[in-house]
């Protein structure tokens, strides 16, 4: 019936639930540098459940991120250590990893779901440069994701162009259902906001999937490739701080595979031709959509 491209579930979140350690100092990045087996076995996991794509572990790996802690200069290190690894697992996945492309990870800089953080223009594209080119030689496309704001989304989907790879941009939404990012602005402005940058497909991520439904039409009238990656989280409060998710979200308790999986092919329904998960989404997830796709008749593709 449609051709369809299956992502991932959540990368850090995922680590976090399987991991002893509940309180990494580096977030996400943190399992990179002491827990590296673990990472490789999360990104396994995904393709044996039929993920065609795989991101980087490099979501927290940015020099603001790390100026926070003072390490700065380990973000190289840290770059080098989320590719590789993501890497090493497709290897590892034997013919199940054939085709599965890996995909760059552009994030939010100065705090995830908060438009009010988001810095000037300039400054971000100054640090999605630097990341980008130390990811570009290593991906193959680009997935700049969890972005509040519009400039926040040129800023990266610039910098990732630039790199001569393919540029997704994915946009994370207002929870209580409006069609508007977090920062208010609608998805037609900031789909707007990236006229002239050789975007390949706009999508909806790291949000409530009931918003993601009710954005799904605006979305498709892009006219671009279009999809959604939902998390599991109640509404995400507007003071929220990076890097205390645990004590500041608390983590939805009806969405299990297949509740999930329904939201999912209710925006395949809209126009949605990507699919995945986000945080507190996992293997489990993906591999009940991947079986729900095939059973409706769907083919999943790589990008």
């Amino acid at each position: 019936m449609t051709d369809i491209i299956l992502l991932e579930g959540g990368t850090g979140q995922e680590l976090l639930n399987r991991s002893a350690n509940k309180a990494p100092r580096h977030w996400s990045a943190e399992y990179l540098l002491t827990e590296p087996d673990l990472v490789r076995a999360v990104h396994r996991d995904y393709i044996a459940a039929g993920a065609r794509v795989i991101t980087v572990n490099a979501y927290s790996a940015s020099y603001t991120r790390m100026a926070l802690l003072g390490e700065e200069d380990r973000v190289p290190e840290l770059q080098q250590l989320a590719w590789q690894l993501a890497h090493a697992a497709r290897d590892d996945a034997g013919p199940a990893g054939h085709g599965v492309a890996i995909a760059g990870c552009l994030p939010p800089l100065n705090g995830t779901y908060r438009p009010d953080r988001v810095r000037q223009f300039e400054d971000n594209l100054a640090e999605y440069r630097r990341l980008a080119e130390l990811q570009a030689p290593h991906v193959d496309f680009f997935r700049c994701e969890t972005l509040s704001t519009a400039q926040e989304g040129r800023a990266a989907a610039q910098a990732a162009a630039e790199t001569g790879k393919p540029v997704w941009v994915s946009w994370t939404l207002d929870d209580a259902g409006a069609t508007t990012l977090r920062s208010g602005e609608t998805i037609t402005q900031a789909h707007a906001a990236l006229s002239g940058i050789p975007v390949a497909a706009v999508l909806a991520n790291c949000t409530a999937p009931e918003a993601i439904t009710a954005a799904m039409p605006e979305l498709a009238a892009t006219t671009l490739p279009t999809g959604g990656y939902a998390n599991g989280f109640m509404p995400i409060p507007r003071t929220f701080l990076p890097g205390k998710t645990l004590s500041q979200v608390a983590v939805r308790q009806d969405l299990d595979p297949a509740a999930y999986t329904r939201f999912a092919m209710n925006w395949i329904t809209h126009g949605a031709t990507i699919v995945g998960g986000c945080c507190e989404t996992g293997p489990a997830h993906i591999a009940f959509l991947r079986d729900t796709l095939l059973a409706a008749g769907h083919c999943i593709v790589g990008i």
